[in-house]
């Protein structure tokens, strides 16, 4: 009988059969039986969990050996190491049974962060005191717990040193130790002194390099190889890839007699990352397996590329096809899409299919909701799901200071940024720009004025030239032009076009003369050929009546080849979000849409508003 329960064991699948075979190694009285027991537990914490399989360990008598090691190895599956832990304290409390050479090699496996470092070292001492400390395998995997464990190599180096029988395992532990803390010399050499190596260790290497930049080293060592598989080529075409060159990938790529879904992914990403959606899709469609990792690789590129529409289409075209689901890097990139557009009702829906599928409220993806409900101007929603984050970091708190701040909320911007420094969060200069900014909008002087001293003298932070730039901003938009001129001038960096034009934009507006053709004059030295510069002085000489000088500007744009860029502008219809460029002719609707223009500007019209247009440019008056 006992047999015949181990077979049935052997092939179940699901928890009813479970209890069936659990109910008749009961009756048959082998429930303390330690071959069926050791069975029963991992089968439990496969099919079952984990804490059912504990629960069937306690309540059993035949705790030998076979059934701790098999309950410390389900504890170090399921990822529960503080479980794996106090089943090793139990069973050295337990006087029938003592750890053997697979009790330390599973418990040390549990040891895998920088957290575990003092555990790892008390076990290498019950290790040595238990007389397995000369075995080989023990040994590996105490060189591969000092390697994740400790910043310092001194240890994991004396103990390899102290080795008397050294296997390939142990030289790849040592190499994957140097590599991983950038110590690619000491790695190179060891690789070097190896006695055998065998693909792990070329991997390792060329791995390590690739991550590091070092490719002329890498591509020597892969054309050493004398026998390259798979992982060798993906990391020589990762490494490429993070360096932009897309011609070594590609040659690499292309020679591979077996691709994986790796392999296609990384070719995806290098052509995303350089702006070449075309051959990216292309090698995409030609994709024999796709996962969601390479969905994700494409659908961020659009979102890099500012093709935020087809960034959405995608994730549409994902759900239809059923085969994988959105995960967390999907979501936080369409999320950027929506924010961009400013597709609320996209946004929304994608919020609500968060929520169904009972994905956790992650920092970064609160944060990403945060702001998309703030950029398409549904700030209470972005308020609620502020208040709900138990967590929260900087960017955060960012996101809505600039959510409040975008949506005209300027003063209440500020107490939150208060707020925030009053429960011992320190800001960043990226959040002293954000405040800053906001003052700006909000025609905040004084409390503007008070943030940035604040950012100088209780943080510490050194302004960036854009700090200065809202500062000008901040005063140029409340009429103290004079003031501005004067912050301009102690500033400690030299002022860019940028500030000029932010000094001239106000000069337009309160029509100071002789200050639009100070500033003017700053901008044209700074950056002549700008066409969105050559634009704002000249519509700045118009105000002021200086038509000559937009004679003057305009003429010089025609001889010297230089266009104003057109405006873009998108809204949301339905499911799309449509994109317009000025005397725009590709929308497949545009005789439609220019009739309902000419309508509207008949009804304009109507009302008395009367565009006129000069050979500079349209005005209204």
């Amino acid at each position: 009988m006992e047999m015949k329960l181990l077979q049935f064991l052997q092939n179940c699948k699901q928890i009813r059969e479970l209890n069936q075979i659990q109910l008749q190694i009961i009756i048959h009285g082998l429930h303390n039986d330690e071959f069926i027991l050791s069975k029963l537990v991992k089968l439990s914490s496969n099919i079952h969990s984990l804490d059912y399989a504990i629960q069937i360990f306690e309540t059993s008598q035949a705790q030998s050996i076979l059934v701790y090691n098999n309950l410390i190895k389900c504890c170090n599956d399921s990822k529960r190491q503080q479980d794996a832990f106090s089943v090793f304290k139990r069973m050295k409390e337990d006087t029938t049974t003592s750890p053997n050479s697979f009790t330390f090699t599973f418990i040390l496996k549990s040891a895998n962060s920088p957290l575990h470092f003092e555990l790892g070292t008390q076990i290498h001492a019950q290790i040595l005191k238990s007389g397995y400390g000369f075995h080989l395998f023990v040994q590996n995997t105490l060189l591969d717990v000092y390697s994740k464990c400790s910043a310092e190599l001194d240890l994991l180096r004396r103990l390899f040193d102290e080795m008397a029988e050294r296997d390939v395992v142990s030289w790849n532990s040592m190499i994957a130790a140097y590599m991983t803390r950038g110590n690619a010399d000491m790695a190179i050499k060891l690789f070097e002194s190896m006695p055998e190596r065998n693909t792990v260790s070329w991997n390792s290497i060329i791995t390590g390099l690739s991550k590091s930049g070092y490719m002329e080293l890498a591509g020597s060592v892969f054309e050493r190889m004398p026998v390259r598989n798979t992982a060798s080529c993906n990391a020589m075409i990762t490494g490429y890839v993070r360096q932009g060159d897309l011609d070594s990938a590609w040659k690499i790529f292309n020679r591979m007699q077996v691709k994986d879904v790796i392999s296609w992914t990384a070719m995806i990403s290098g052509y995303s990352h350089i702006g070449d959606l075309v051959t990216a899709g292309n090698l995409f469609a030609q994709m024999p397996i796709k996962n969601v990792i390479s969905w994700n690789a494409l659908i961020a590129g659009n979102v890099q590329n500012h093709q935020f529409d087809k960034a959405l289409h995608m994730l549409h075209q994902m759900l239809l096809e059923g085969e994988f689901k959105p995960d967390n890097a999907t979501l936080l990139s369409v999320l950027s899409a929506c924010a961009h557009l400013g597709a609320h009702e996209q946004g929304k829906w994608i919020v609500e299919y968060i929520n169904k599928n009972k994905f956790d409220l992650t920092t970064s993806l609160g944060n990403a909701i945060i702001d998309m409900y703030a950029k398409c101007g549904n700030v209470e929603n972005a308020k609620s799901v502020f208040s709900q984050m138990k967590k929260k970091c900087i960017i955060t708190w960012t996101s809505m200071v600039s959510g409040l701040a975008i949506n005209g909320e300027c003063i209440q911007a500020l107490k939150l940024f208060d707020a925030m420094c009053g429960e011992k969060m320190e800001p960043d200069d990226v959040m002293f720009l954000t405040v800053l900014s906001a003052c700006t909008h909000g025609g905040l002087v004084e409390e503007g004025k008070r943030v940035f001293e604040q950012m100088l003298r209780d943080f510490k932070i050194k302004p960036r030239i854009e700090h200065y730039g809202c500062m000008v901003d901040l005063l140029s938009r409340a009429g103290k032009l004079e003031e501005a001129v004067e912050f301009i001038g102690m500033m400690p960096i030299e002022p860019n076009a940028v500030i000029w034009a932010t000094l001239l934009g106000s000069c337009k507006v309160y029509g100071n003369r002789e200050l639009v053709e100070y500033a003017s004059k700053k901008i044209l030295d700074l950056e002549p050929p700008n066409s969105g510069y050559r634009v704002l002085i000249s519509n700045s000489n118009a105000v002021t009546g200086q038509w000559e000088n937009v004679s003057k500007i305009w003429t010089e744009m025609r001889e010297e080849g230089i266009e104003k860029v057109p405006g873009c502008s998108s809204i949301q219809v339905g499911n799309r979000v449509h994109e317009f460029l000025a005397k725009d002719t590709r929308h497949k609707q545009r005789k439609k849409i220019y009739e309902t223009l000419d309508g509207l500007s008949l009804h304009l019209k109507a009302l008395g508003y009367v565009p006129f247009t000069t050979q500079y440019g349209l005005f209204y008056q």
